[in-house]
C-alpha cells in the first residue's frame, strides 16, 4: 500500500489495519469502547454515524457476525482513508463508506433501512469553547455539522421497529442524551459509565437505546481504564486482545 504524507497504518491486533493521518483527528478508546459495548446479532445490518476513518464498522466486522456494515461520514479524505483501509483489509463485500451528512442519512438510506445504528458523535456544543483553528479536528470534537439530536433523529428514522442504537458520549451530557433519545421514541434501556481511574469521575459514557421500547433501563458496573498511569486494567486490555 502507498500511504500519503502525514498517515500511518495502525495495527488493530485483530487481523485488521487501519489508515491514520498524524495531524488529523485518530480514532482512540471511545471507539474501541463503543465497538465493546454494542451487541450485533447475526446477519443484521449496522449504521455508524459519523464513521470517520472506518473503524467502528472494521471493528465490529471483526467481534461480531454481522452481515453488513456501513459508515457514513461528511469529510472527504476521512472517506478516502476509510475506503482504502477497507480496500486493504479486502472487507469491500462486508463494508461500504458513504461520503454524506449526518442530517441526510434517511434521504440517503431510507426509513427503517437498519438494525443496530452507532455513533461516537461530537461531544462538544459549537459554544464549549470551539478553539481549535484545525477544521477536522474542530468537526470531530465539536458540533459544527451536526447535533446530538440531529444524530438521535436520524437513528431513530433509519432504524427499524426495535432496532437497536449504541452511541460514546460525555456525562456532563447525560440528562440531555436521555431527554433527547426518549423525545425520539429510542428508550435508553442500558447503561454503563467509563472511569479514567477508580478514584475519578466518569469521563465517558456508554448508552443503548431500542426504538420503540418500553421504560427501562439497566445500568451496568462501572468500567474502569487504567489500574495506574499507563496500565491498562484486565477489562480494557481484554477488549484490545492480547496485543495490548
Amino acid at each position: 500500500m502507498n500511504l500519503l504524507e502525514g498517515e500511518r497504518l495502525d495495527n488493530l491486533q485483530n487481523g485488521y489495519w487501519m489508515i491514520q493521518d498524524n495531524k488529523d483527528f485518530c480514532y482512540g478508546i471511545d471507539a474501541v469502547l463503543l465497538s465493546a459495548f454494542t451487541k450485533v446479532k447475526r446477519g443484521e445490518n449496522v449504521l455508524d454515524l459519523c464513521t470517520g476513518t472506518g473503524i467502528i464498522p472494521v471493528l465490529l466486522k471483526a467481534k461480531t457476525s454481522g452481515n453488513h456494515f456501513t459508515g457514513l461520514e461528511i469529510q472527504e479524505k476521512s472517506v478516502d482513508m476509510a475506503r482504502r483501509s477497507v480496500e486493504y483489509n479486502h472487507l469491500n463485500a462486508y463494508i461500504t463508506i458513504r461520503q454524506g451528512d449526518v442530517k441526510d442519512a434517511s434521504q440517503i438510506f431510507g426509513a427503517a433501512s437498519f438494525d443496530v445504528v452507532t455513533c461516537n458523535p461530537p461531544y462538544m456544543t459549537a459554544h464549549h469553547g470551539l478553539s481549535n483553528a484545525y477544521l477536522p479536528r474542530a468537526i470531530a470534537r465539536h458540533e459544527v455539522f451536526c447535533t446530538l439530536e440531529d444524530v438521535v433523529r436520524q437513528a431513530a428514522d433509519v432504524l427499524k421497529s426495535r432496532g437497536r442504537f449504541y452511541m460514546v458520549h460525555r456525562p456532563f451530557r447525560l440528562a440531555e442524551i436521555m431527554g433527547v433519545m426518549m423525545k425520539y421514541k429510542v428508550e435508553p434501556k442500558r447503561m454503563q459509565l467509563v472511569y479514567p481511574f477508580a478514584d475519578k469521575e466518569p469521563n465517558m459514557v456508554l448508552i443503548e437505546g431500542l426504538k420503540g421500547g418500553n421504560s427501562r433501563i439497566t445500568v451496568e458496573k462501572p468500567l474502569i481504564v487504567y489500574e495506574r498511569p499507563g496500565v491498562y486494567t484486565g477489562d480494557i486490555k481484554r477488549m484490545y486482545g492480547d496485543g495490548r
